[in-house]
């Protein structure tokens, strides 16, 4: 009898490892997540981070990876880069659409489906996975069909709805969290992490080196993962809202350089802010109808400029660069706009901007070159502003800046031209003239 059992004990233990090799599990209490976050814009950084994290949880040996997201969408290369890796882990990695209010859109539909879990907070969303470009929302079909095959094959991969997926690409539907589980396009709705981690405890995932692991992460400890420093400002440029003042402002910073030549360093930001926000339109869902209105509102403001005081282009310019800013990007992607709230001092700041210039030229202009000094030594005026020596004088309909020769010259003191020195004048009390004289200078010139 003795016999028989050890018999038995030794064939267990050789069978052990050819069962643990085909059905293992993840540990519980104790055990660590690795925890990553998706948020904003799916670009090249976020691809990275992604890709580096779920290679650190393979190395450290982690339970799992848990990526919580909030994305509108994205690069398609990018979000290839990432379900690649999602599908090729050797780790159990669990998508968590979350906090409440977020959602998996467009490149994050894909994500989401291609994770060994796939969970949503309540008051969530996930879809309207059409591919979209710079024309706007329609892609080419050739582009739908391949992303429409491809997120069919990701949701048979996980034995996910594939009907549906295919529709979130060439339809652009949308779900929320409840659609998404009753549609069989989620695995579970949670309100948190940890409600998250202890209802799929005791679920099987397959991994991409066949072997069948049972989840245990009830009290797992999650080990947060951060982007890098430059990665993080990089990513936060691809924020539609930040595009749109870079790119308005690398407008104004080169109008500045217009104004003034030869600063060089306005030219210089222009251009940086410029090809950063043209990066970002490469990425972002950019609609060409609202470029092109961008681009003609910075025509008008050049109209105005070099042709100042008609006042229609200067109009024309604050239009077309708040309609640009509303169209801009494709409406069909959800929460890729750019707000409001950012629009109205982007166009107030250009306005106040382009109305000093503009009102800066129209004053050179109406004023006499000062190389003919013949033309202003000797005329007489009025102090506007006490001269306590230096004020501001009218002299031939035109307010100057000036000081007094001698003494202090209150306002309504009729003074005489006596030297040009840049753009500030030399005055002296004028002889020989009344304060009634110069009570009508005051009263009949105009500015």
């Amino acid at each position: 009898m003795a016999r028989v059992i050890r018999r038995a004990l030794v064939g267990a233990a050789l069978a052990a490892p050819l069962l643990t090799s085909a059905v293992g599990s993840t540990q519980g209490p104790g055990a660590s997540v690795v925890e990553l976050r998706l948020e904003g814009v799916v670009d090249p950084f976020t691809a990275n981070y992604l890709i580096d994290g779920i290679a650190t949880a393979e190395a450290e040996g982690a339970a799992g990876v848990l990526i919580t997201m909030d994305t509108p969408g994205g690069l398609d290369s990018s979000m290839r880069e990432i379900t690649q890796a999602i599908l090729n882990a050797r780790v159990p990695v669990l998508c968590f659409v979350s906090p409440e209010g977020a959602r998996a859109a467009s490149a994050g539909t894909f994500i989401l489906l291609a994770c060994h879990v796939a969970a949503m907070a309540p008051a969530t969303n996930v879809g309207a996975a059409h591919p979209v470009g710079v024309a706007g929302a329609i892609e080419s079909e050739k582009a739908t069909n391949d992303a429409a095959e491809y997120i069919v094959s990701i949701a048979e991969r996980r034995g996910r709805n594939a009907g549906w997926a295919e529709r979130a690409v060439r339809e652009s539907v949308s779900a929320s969290a409840g659609e998404a589980l009753e549609l069989g396009v989620i695995d579970l709705v949670a309100p948190d992490v940890p409600t998250l981690l202890s209802e799929v405890s005791g679920r099987t995932v397959e991994l991409a080196d066949g072997r069948t692991v049972t989840l245990q992460l009830a009290g797992a400890r999650l080990e947060p993962r951060t982007m890098g420093l430059v990665a993080r400002l990089l990513h936060a440029l691809l924020d539609p809202n930040v595009a749109f003042v870079l790119f308005y402002l690398g407008i104004i910073a080169l109008y500045f350089e217009i104004a003034n030549p030869g600063l060089g360093v306005p030219a210089i930001v222009g251009v940086v802010l410029l090809v950063t926000a043209f990066l970002a339109f490469g990425v972002l869902p950019v609609q060409l109808a609202g470029v092109i209105l961008l681009v003609a509102s910075a025509i008008f403001f050049a109209i105005e400029l070099f042709t100042p005081g008609i006042g229609v282009p200067f109009a024309g310019g604050l239009v077309t660069l708040v309609l640009g800013g509303l169209f801009l990007f494709d409406t069909s992607v959800p929460g890729v706009r750019v707000s409001p709230w950012v629009i109205a001092p982007v166009a107030l700041f250009a306005a106040a901007f382009f109305g000093l210039i503009v009102t800066a030229v129209v004053r050179v202009q109406r004023k006499p070159a000062l190389g003919e000094k013949e033309q202003l030594l000797g005329k007489e005026g009025v102090v506007v502003r006490d001269l306590a020596p230096e004020g501001v004088v009218r002299v031939e309909a035109e307010e100057w800046t000036a000081v007094a020769e001698r003494g202090t010259l209150p306002a309504g003191t009729p003074v005489r031209v006596t030297g040009v020195d840049g753009l500030r004048l030399k005055v002296v009390r004028a002889r020989g003239r009344g304060k009634a004289t110069a009570a009508h200078d005051q009263e009949g010139s105009v500015t």
